[in-house]
C-alpha cells in the first residue's frame, strides 16, 4: 500500500463547498498514491489516520489549489503566424485573411511539412510553459493536419506528451476545423472523409472527444450534425467551437448530442444558453482569442450565470488567434475583459475545466479526488487573478508526487 503523506501547514481553496473558495484557513491534505484521502482544518485531522501518516510535509503557511486545467488547446502545429497578426493590425480581418488562404490553412501547411520530431520538441517546449504555471490537466486538438496520416500524426504527438511529461493530456479529434487544398470546393466530400477517418483513429486509441468548428469559414450546422452523428455512432463525446464570429446555432446543435462543451460563445444566443443548461455543457470562454483579435462582441455572461451554465476558462493556444502560453493571464484576462469574478475564473480553470473534458476526478480538493494540486507563494486565491506577468506557482504535486519541470 503506497504511503501515507500529510501535508500541513497550508491555506486551502478546496472549492468544495457553498462557502466562498472552499477556503480553510489552517488546512491540511492527506494524500495516499495518486489520491487525496482527506482535506480540511487542520484541527479536525483524523485521529485514526494520524498513527499511519509516514510522511509529512510543511508547506509554510502557502496557498494551495486544485492542479490547473486547460481544456482547450492547439499545442501541436508547426510555423507560426506573426505575420497574419500584423496584417490584423493594418486593419484585414480574421476572415478575410483565412479567406486569401492565410488563417488555418497556412498552419496545415507548415505542419505537414514539420517532422514528428519537430512537432514533439515544439509542443515539449510549449507544455512545458504551461506546467510551469500549475497546469496538471490539458486538452490538446488536432486539426492542423487535415488528412488521416497528419491528424493521426498529430494526435499521436499529443498522446506521447501524455506519456513523456508528468501531467494528463486529453485528446480531441478537430479534423472539422477548415477545409483543406486538395479539397477545395468539395466541402461535402472532405466531411465524408473526416467522419471515415475517425474509426481508425479511434481503434489506435488516439481520441478522447470530437470536435468542429461551426462558423461562416468553417462548416455548416448541417454538416457539423454529420460529424457528430460519426462520433455518438462510436460512442464518442463531442464538443463545438460555437458561436465565435456569428450565431450558426452551433451551440444548440451540440446540446443535442449532450456536448461536454460549447467553446468560445461571443454570438451565443438564449435559445443555446438554455439547451446547454439542459444538456449539461459547460461555456469554455476563452478570452486569449478575443483579446488578440480585437473582438468587441462579450460573450453573454449575465446570462450564463443567470442560467446556471457553468463557466470554464481556457488559452486555447493556437498560433493565429491566442498564441499566449499563461492560464493566469487568461484568469486575469477573464475578469478584466469579461467581468468574471476572481472565484468564478479559478473554478473555470480547475472545476469546470475538469468538467469540460468529461473528467470528475479533479478539480476539487477532497477526498477520493486526484491528488493534483498547486503550492503558490501567495496568501489569498483572489491574487491568482490579480496579479499578472510573474509566476508564483512554488510546487505542482501531480498525483500525488512532486513535478519538476
Amino acid at each position: 500500500m503506497s504511503a501515507l503523506t500529510l501535508w500541513r501547514n497550508a491555506k486551502l481553496a478546496t472549492l468544495t463547498s457553498n462557502t466562498p473558495w472552499g477556503w480553510v484557513a489552517n488546512g491540511a491534505l492527506l494524500t495516499q498514491g495518486a489520491r487525496i484521502v482527506w482535506a480540511g482544518d487542520a484541527a479536525a485531522l483524523p485521529t485514526a489516520q494520524t498513527p499511519h501518516i509516514q510522511n509529512e510535509v510543511d508547506l509554510g503557511g502557502a496557498l494551495l489549489t486544485p492542479g490547473l486545467v486547460d481544456c482547450h488547446t492547439h499545442l501541436v502545429y508547426g510555423g507560426q503566424r506573426a505575420a497574419e497578426f500584423e496584417l490584423r493590425l493594418q486593419g484585414a480581418s480574421y476572415e478575410e485573411i483565412a479567406r486569401a488562404g492565410g488563417g488555418i490553412r497556412s498552419t496545415v501547411a507548415a505542419t505537414r511539412a514539420a517532422s514528428d520530431a519537430d512537432l514533439l520538441a515544439s509542443a515539449t517546449r510549449r507544455a512545458q510553459s504551461l506546467m510551469a504555471e500549475g497546469v496538471t490537466t490539458v486538452e490538446i486538438k488536432s486539426g492542423y493536419g487535415l488528412s488521416e496520416a497528419d491528424e493521426a500524426r498529430c494526435l499521436r504527438v499529443a498522446r506521447t506528451l501524455g506519456e513523456t511529461l508528468p501531467f494528463t493530456v486529453r485528446t480531441t479529434y478537430l479534423g472539422a476545423h477548415a477545409v483543406p487544398p486538395e479539397f477545395a470546393g468539395r466541402t461535402d466530400d472532405y466531411i465524408d472523409a473526416v467522419c471515415a477517418w475517425l474509426p481508425a483513429l479511434q481503434r489506435q486509441g488516439l481520441v478522447d472527444a470530437v470536435d468542429a468548428f461551426c462558423e461562416n469559414i468553417g462548416f455548416t450546422p448541417a454538416q457539423t450534425r454529420f460529424v457528430f452523428e460519426a462520433a455518438r455512432a462510436l460512442g464518442l463525446p463531442v464538443k463545438l467551437h460555437a458561436e465565435q464570429l456569428s450565431d450558426q446555432g452551433g451551440a444548440a446543435l451540440a446540446a443535442e448530442f449532450g456536448a461536454l462543451s460549447c467553446d468560445h460563445l461571443e454570438h451565443l444566443n438564449e435559445k443555446g444558453i438554455r439547451a446547454m443548461k439542459a444538456a449539461g455543457t459547460v461555456a469554455v470562454l476563452l478570452p486569449g482569442a478575443y483579446y488578440f483579435l480585437r473582438d468587441t462582441k462579450l460573450p453573454p455572461i449575465d446570462a450564463l450565470r443567470a442560467h446556471g451554465v457553468p463557466m470554464a476558462i481556457a488559452t486555447d493556444h493556437n498560433p493565429g488567434t491566442s498564441p499566449g502560453l499563461s492560464l493566469l493571464l487568461m484568469l486575469n484576462m477573464a475578469c478584466t475583459l469579461f467581468r468574471l469574478t476572481p472565484e468564478e475564473a479559478l473554478r473555470g480553470a480547475t472545476v469546470n475545466g475538469a468538467r469540460a473534458l468529461g473528467l470528475h476526478d479533479r478539480g476539487t480538493l477532497a477526498a477520493g479526488q486526484r491528488a493534483d494540486f498547486c503550492v503558490w507563494d501567495l496568501d489569498h486565491p483572489h491574487e491568482l487573478a490579480y496579479w499578472f506577468g510573474h509566476n508564483p506557482c512554488r510546487r505542482t504535486i501531480v498525483g500525488g508526487l512532486e513535478r519538476t519541470v
